[in-house]
C-alpha cells in the first residue's frame, strides 16, 4: 500500500518546503503587531517570560483565563531564547504550521502513496493557510496542528490492521492533551467528533476497544491535567470561567460580536486555500467509477475521512451565531489532501502539468506579501509611534495611566514592568459594557479584586493620585491634555502626556478623554 521513492524523488519537496517556510518567517519580520489579537497575546507570553510567573497568563499584570497557557508557554521559551520582539512571537504559530504540513505529509505517506504525500504537503504550504495563518499570534494555528495530528495519529492507528498500532494512538492521546492545553475542550471535542462519525462510517468499532486506553488516558491525563488542578486551587472560579464563561457560554450565546451567516466557513475555506480550492469538486469524482464501488485503497480510506472531517467541524463551527475565519483552521490538512486528489485526477498526467502547480503555487505567495506590506494594512490602531517615547522616558517607579481604550501592543513595544493603570467608569460599565477591552479587564480583575483596585481606576481615584509621583498619560489623539499635564507625543491613535507638578491642579472631577473614542467592539478572543 505504501511507496518506496528513493531520496533524491524527494528533494523537490525539501526545497520547496524550506523556500515556503523561510517565506513565512520573512513574512512574519516585516509587520508589526496586530491589536488586538497579536498584542494581546504576545503581551501575556512576554509578561510570563518577565515576572516567571509560569502557573497565570495575564494580561495587564491581572490573570487572564480566556484560553489555557500551553500558547504562552511556548511564546515565552522562544522569547527567553531569541530575544523579545514580533518576530519571535511569531514563531510558535510558524512552528505549529510546519507540524501542520508535516503529519498531513507522514500521514499520507504511511497509508497512500508518496507523490500524493508530496503534493497534499505542498498544496498546503503553499496556501494561505501556511503564509498567513502561519504568522499571526493567537491559538488558532496551534490548536489546529495538534486538532489535526490528534486525528491522523488515531486514524492512522485505526486502519493498522485489527490490532490498532499502540504507540500512534498513545501519540494521538498526547495532541488532544495538548490541544487542551492550548484553546479548551475543543482539543478534545474536536478529534472526538470527527472520529466518531468515520468510525461508525467504517465499521470499525470492534478495533476501538483495543486501543490502549489505559496508557493513552495516562498520557493524556499526566500532560494536560496538572496546571488545571494547581491553577484552580490557585484560583478559585477558574474551571466555572473558562469551560462555562468561555467555552460554552460563548458557543451557545448571541450577545457576543463577528456574527454571521451559514456562508461564512464556506466562503472562508475556497478563500484560504485559494487557488487549490478550485480542484476540490474533482475529488468527488474518483470515490466510485460510474457502476462501480469505491475502491478499498488507502487513497480512498483518507478521501472519505476528510470529507467526513470538513462536514463535521465546519457543521460544529457553523452552529453559533459568532464566527471567526481562524476557529476552521483544523479542516485545511483535509482540505489540501482532496484539492491534491483532484489535481491529480486532472492535471497530473498533463503536458508542463508542474509548471502549472508552479505558477499557481506564486499567487499564495503574493498575496501573502501583498497583506503584508501593502498600503491596506491599518496602522491607526498602533501604538508604533509613542511607544518608544515612553520606553525612552520611563524611569523606575514612574505610573503609566490610559484612559479612552487598551493600547494592547505598547507594553510589548515599551517593555513595561509594571501594568497600565486604565481609568475608566468602572462599576457603570459593568452593566453597561459588551464583549470588547472592558469586560476582558475587569472579569481578569474579579479573579485578584486587590491588584484590579489598583489597575482600573475611576477618574476619582485618577484626581486623588499622589502629585509628587513622576506619571505619564496615554489618551486619544486629538485632544487637549488635561490640566496639570503637558504633550510629550502625540501619534495616530495615542497621545502621550507627561505630569507637571507645576502646572495647574486638576480638581477631583477634572475632564479626562476616557470614552472610547474608536468604539467599543472587537474580535471575540
Amino acid at each position: 500500500m505504501k511507496q518506496t521513492v528513493p531520496p533524491e524523488a524527494t528533494a523537490p519537496l525539501w526545497r520547496w518546503l524550506a523556500l515556503l517556510l523561510g517565506l513565512l518567517l520573512l513574512l512574519a519580520a516585516l509587520r508589526p503587531l496586530s491589536v488586538p489579537d497579536e498584542g494581546r497575546y504576545a503581551e501575556i507570553s512576554r509578561w510570563m517570560l518577565a515576572s516567571g510567573d509560569w502557573l497565570t497568563p495575564r494580561l495587564d499584570g491581572l490573570p487572564f483565563f480566556h484560553k489555557p497557557p500551553l500558547l504562552h508557554w511556548l511564546q515565552a521559551a522562544a522569547m527567553g531564547v531569541v530575544g523579545v520582539s514580533a518576530w519571535s512571537a511569531r514563531l510558535v504559530p510558524a512552528a505549529a504550521a510546519v507540524l501542520m504540513v508535516a503529519s498531513l505529509y507522514l500521514a499520507v505517506r504511511r497509508v497512500a502513496d508518496a507523490a500524493l504525500a508530496r503534493r497534499a504537503a505542498l498544496v498546503l504550504a503553499a496556501s494561505g493557510v501556511f503564509l498567513v495563518g502561519g504568522q499571526y499570534v493567537n491559538h488558532d494555528m496551534l490548536v489546529a496542528s495538534f486538532i489535526a495530528s490528534a486525528i491522523w495519529c488515531f486514524a492512522l492507528a485505526l486502519l493498522h490492521g485489527p490490532r490498532p498500532h499502540a504507540r500512534l494512538a498513545r501519540l494521538g492521546f498526547a495532541c488532544c492533551a495538548l490541544g487542551l492545553l492550548t484553546k479548551g475542550l475543543i482539543g478534545v471535542a474536536l478529534p472526538g467528533l470527527v472520529l466518531l462519525a468515520w468510525i461508525s462510517w467504517a465499521r470499525l468499532w470492534p478495533r476501538v476497544l483495543r486501543l490502549p486506553w489505559f496508557s493513552g488516558l495516562l498520557v493524556f491525563a499526566l500532560l494536560a491535567l496538572p496546571w488545571f488542578v494547581l491553577a484552580g486551587q490557585q484560583h478559585p472560579g477558574l474551571w466555572s470561567y473558562l469551560f462555562g464563561a468561555q467555552q460554552f457560554g460563548r458557543y451557545t450565546g448571541t450577545v457576543f460580536n463577528n456574527q454571521h451567516g451559514p456562508w461564512f466557513y464556506p466562503a472562508v475555506l475556497a478563500l484560504m486555500l485559494l487557488p487549490w480550492s478550485f480542484f476540490l469538486p474533482f475529488s468527488l469524482k474518483t470515490l466510485a467509477e460510474p457502476g462501480q464501488a469505491a475502491p478499498d485503497t488507502g487513497a480512498n480510506q483518507l478521501r472519505v475521512l476528510c470529507w467526513i472531517w470538513v462536514a463535521v467541524i465546519v457543521v460544529f463551527f457553523s452552529l453559533p451565531r459568532s464566527k471567526l475565519a481562524g476557529y476552521v483552521l483544523p479542516v485545511t490538512p483535509a482540505l489540501a489532501l482532496l484539492a491534491a486528489l483532484g489535481w491529480q485526477r486532472t492535471m497530473a498526467t498533463r503536458r508542463h502539468g508542474e509548471r502549472w502547480f508552479a505558477l499557481l503555487a506564486l499567487l499564495p505567495a503574493a498575496a501573502a506579501l501583498a497583506l503584508t506590506l501593502g498600503p491596506g494594512r491599518d496602522t491607526r490602531r498602533l501604538s508604533t509611534d509613542v511607544a518608544p517615547a515612553l520606553a525612552a522616558r520611563l524611569q523606575p517607579g514612574d505610573a503609566v495611566y490610559v484612559c479612552g481604550g487598551y493600547p494592547y501592543d505598547l507594553p510589548f513595544l515599551a517593555r513595561l514592568h509594571a501594568p497600565l493603570i486604565v481609568v475608566q467608569d468602572w462599576p457603570l460599565l459593568r452593566s453597561r459594557t459588551g464583549d470588547n477591552w472592558r469586560r476582558e479587564l475587569f472579569e481578569a480583575g474579579d479573579f485578584e479584586p486587590e491588584a484590579a483596585r489598583r489597575i482600573l481606576q475611576t477618574p476619582a481615584q485618577f484626581a486623588a493620585r499622589d502629585r509628587h509621583q513622576r506619571a505619564w498619560l496615554l489618551a486619544p489623539s486629538g485632544q487637549a491634555p488635561p490640566p496639570g499635564w503637558r504633550s510629550v507625543r502625540a501619534g495616530l491613535r495615542w497621545t502621550l502626556h507627561a505630569s507637571a507638578p507645576e502646572g495647574p491642579v486638576a480638581p477631583e472631577h477634572e475632564s479626562l478623554p476616557c470614552g472610547d473614542q474608536h468604539g467599543g467592539k472587537q474580535r471575540q478572543p
